[in-house]
């Protein structure tokens, strides 16, 4: 069968369930996966044949999207920051909110004299913290090579694939197995604290999609309503005590609980806090640094 001609059947299949640019997006992340072309290729070559193989998987693909299953846990894979990455059900899929996190490290740390000086220094470091697919940390690694990334996580099952990911982007990044609530002290300082933790509350489970709530880890998701701020105060807390002297403390966040965020971290000595909004408008991103009394 020709695959512009299963391009239309693919559409029927799904339109139902999706809007037009979805399953065209849909199809063209499956055709560049299976047969290695992209959107231009095929209008290039139009008559392009495909197999009863390839055409079964196809179908497969068909029916897990019937499911709402992530396009990305279909294929195995996706991209961020401009990387490829696996993906499985023991990782959250990387999002652009995200990138944006890691853009920001990224500037700041290129543009602040201070912190240039520093990125020259091999000795500079990094943290993840809850790394899930290792997506920040990989990307920080391909971007500030002069950098020594260590990515963490209580999963050792997401830690499997942040391995392969870093192995398959070349990226050198040390791992750890920890579980950041029972943590008192990282034993050693850091430059830069990022992490995107777990922030939604129970109570917001009503406005996630059902390819969402359905596949995505919910350890790497859902907070406690009745103390959502939880991992930011733990992290916060250990950013106190292994948080090198100029470092900084980067967060990704609930858009909700922005003011909330803020304001523990005043609380807890940090200054020049920054809120920060993502390309959509919503509160996404807190910057900020320790109090020079506090700091090492």
């Amino acid at each position: 069968m020709r695959i512009k001609q299963y391009k239309t059947i693919f559409f029927n299949a799904l339109f139902s369930l999706y809007d037009e640019k979805e399953v065209e997006r849909f199809f063209y992340l499956t055709l560049e996966q299976f047969h290695q072309i992209k959107r231009i290729d095929l209008a290039l070559n139009p008559d392009m044949e495909m197999d009863a193989q390839q055409l079964l998987r196809w179908e497969n693909v068909v029916v897990e999207l019937k499911k709402q299953k992530p396009i990305q846990y279909i294929l195995g894979e996706t991209e961020f920051y401009g990387l490829p990455f696996l993906v499985n059900g023991n990782t959250l899929i990387p999002r652009p909110e995200t990138e944006e996190l890691v853009d920001l490290i990224i500037v700041e740390s290129q543009k602040s004299k201070v912190e240039s000086q520093v990125l020259k220094d091999k000795n500079v470091s990094i943290l993840d913290i809850g790394t899930g697919s290792g997506c920040i940390a990989i990307s920080l690694a391909k971007n500030l090579p002069n950098a020594t990334v260590f990515a963490l996580d209580v999963s050792e099952k997401a830690l499997e694939v942040a391995r392969k990911n870093a192995e398959l982007n070349k990226a050198e990044v040390h791992f750890i197995q920890k579980n950041i609530l029972e943590t008192d002290d990282l034993e050693q300082q850091f430059n830069i604290i990022v992490s995107n933790p777990p922030y939604v509350r129970m109570l917001e489970k009503e406005e996630i999609k059902a390819n969402v709530l359905d596949y995505e880890p919910h350890l790497a998701l859902f907070v406690d309503d009745n103390d959502a701020l939880l991992f930011y105060r733990k992290i916060a807390q250990l950013a106190q005590k292994n948080l090198a002297k100029n470092g900084k403390l980067y967060f990704e966040i609930n858009q909700y609980l922005g003011k909330e965020t803020v304001e523990l971290l005043e609380q807890l000595d940090f200054k020049d806090v920054r809120l920060i909004k993502d390309i959509y408008g919503n509160d996404r991103m807190i910057s900020c640094r320790l109090n020079t009394e506090t700091e090492h």
